[in-house]
């Protein structure tokens, strides 16, 4: 049975996402691209917010993926950035949900982990092994490269965890989780 993964590496002026059907180890390419902003003027925050959560629902309707799988923040020097940068993740996640999609994340270490075997990899070595992973005529873009990495991840990576959820129940405590908005 046949898997849709849809993968987002979030960004303010460019996210990229890459659609991929997973069927065992049968990894096919179905779709990839980018959601830009760089339209729209620096200091429109939430014009620019927009256009990501919109542009993420519109590749949900348009390629009904049954999971995602979204890059994990990384800390960067400037905070500013890496606030802004925590805010376009928070866009594309909000829409995701919004759109009845299971999410995970990962980290940019670990998609390079599962792609290209070591989480040093240069973003032409992502790029490379995602055409070759995915029988690609040319190189994806950067941006769409690492939505194809990330999707192939969590292809890689979902089937391990499906397995061990079944061998052992996986729970959260209820002590930090939310009802209707409230906490207990």
């Amino acid at each position: 049975m046949s898997l849709r993964i849809l993968g987002i590496d979030p960004g303010l002026r460019t996210t990229g996402f890459g659609v991929i059907d997973a069927n065992g180890q049968q990894l096919d390419y179905v779709a990839s691209g980018t959601i830009s902003t760089t339209h729209l003027s620096q200091g429109n925050l939430p014009e620019r917010l927009k256009v990501l959560f919109e542009g993420v629902r519109e590749v949900v309707q348009r390629y009904q993926p049954a999971q995602a799988a979204v890059e994990i923040v990384f800390v960067n020097v400037n905070p500013q950035s890496t606030l802004l940068l925590g805010q376009a993740r928070g866009a594309c996640i909000s829409a995701l949900v919004s759109s009845h999609q299971a999410v995970s994340e990962y980290t940019a270490l670990q998609m390079k982990q599962a792609v290209v075997g070591h989480g040093r990899a240069h973003k032409a070595q992502v790029q490379a092994m995602v055409q070759r992973l995915l029988r690609l005529p040319g190189l994806p873009g950067p941006d769409a490269a690492d939505a194809l990495g990330l999707a192939i991840a969590h292809a890689h990576a979902g089937q391990s965890l499906a397995r061990l959820s079944q061998a052992t129940p996986l729970t959260r405590k209820a002590s930090g989780m939310y009802r209707a908005g409230r906490s207990r």
